[in-house]
């Protein structure tokens, strides 16, 4: 699949991807460490890996996006809204690679959930 107009963002995600993964696997061995017996320092060592876990559920929701769009980008459907089958503006796929869907699909949706 190389000279295709996406083998940049494909080396990029990638990268990002193997990032992410080595992030998760420290977030996962700091939490899987015991704690300190002192009360005080036990209740600091608890809050801090709520903080730790909160960026672990960061992490893996883009590794989700992520693998989403090497999926679209492995069929030839990135660049394409899921909702309408309308490019997506080369704007917006240059601010936010993982868009899967065009930028007017993307507010309707928006407008609805907010009033839910």
């Amino acid at each position: 699949m190389s000279g295709g107009p996406y083998d940049e963002l494909r080396v990029e995600l990638q990268a990002k991807k193997q990032e992410l993964l080595a992030r998760l696997e420290r977030i996962s061995a700091n939490l899987q460490r015991g704690f300190n017996a002192d009360s005080k320092e036990m209740a600091k060592e608890l809050e801090d890996s709520e903080v730790v876990d909160a960026l672990g559920n960061e992490a893996r929701v883009e590794l989700t996006r992520i693998s989403s769009t090497l999926t679209r980008l492995d069929s030839g459907r990135y660049g394409t809204c899921s909702e309408c089958g309308e490019p997506i503006g080369a704007d917006r796929l240059k601010v936010y690679p993982y868009a899967d869907e065009c930028i007017e699909c993307a507010t309707f949706d928006e407008r609805r959930n907010s009033r839910m």
